[in-house]
C-alpha cells in the first residue's frame, strides 16, 4: 500500500483544515487507517484512528471534538478534518494504514505516507 497525504497548510489559530490520505496498491478497505503528528524536536504522537469499515473511531485526547476522521472507501481514500485549530497543533501530520485497529496506539504500523505539514499561527 502507498499512502499519499495532502492538505496541509498554514492557518491562523480558530481555523480549519482537511487532510487527505489517498492510499494505492493493496485493497484499502481492508486496512484500519489513522493519523500521526510530529512537531518539532517531539516524538511522533497518535491523533485518530478509523476501523476499515468507519463503524468505529478514536481520538487522542488532544483532539477529541476538534478533529474528525473519515473514510471513503470508494476513493481509497482517509481524511482529517482539524476544527478550532491551535498552535499546538503544527506538526508534520504522517497516515498510516494497518491491518490491526490497536497497532495505532503504538507506531509499528504496516504502512506510513510521507507526510504533510500543518502550520497553526497565534
Amino acid at each position: 500500500v502507498q499512502l499519499q497525504a495532502s492538505g496541509g497548510g498554514l492557518v491562523q489559530a480558530g481555523g480549519s483544515l482537511r487532510l487527505s490520505c489517498a492510499a494505492s496498491g493493496r485493497t484499502f478497505d481492508i486496512y484500519s487507517m489513522g493519523w500521526f503528528r510530529q512537531a518539532p524536536g517531539k516524538e511522533r504522537e497518535f491523533v485518530a484512528v478509523i476501523s476499515w469499515s468507519g463503524g468505529s473511531t478514536y481520538y487522542a485526547d488532544s483532539v477529541k471534538g476538534r478533529f474528525t476522521i473519515s473514510r471513503d472507501n470508494a476513493k481509497n481514500t482517509v481524511y482529517l478534518e482539524m476544527n478550532s485549530l491551535k498552535p499546538e497543533d503544527t506538526a508534520v501530520y504522517y497516515c498510516a494504514a494497518d491491518h490491526d485497529y490497536s497497532d495505532f496506539m503504538g507506531t509499528r504500523l504496516d504502512y506510513w505516507g510521507q507526510g504533510t505539514l500543518v502550520t497553526v499561527s497565534s
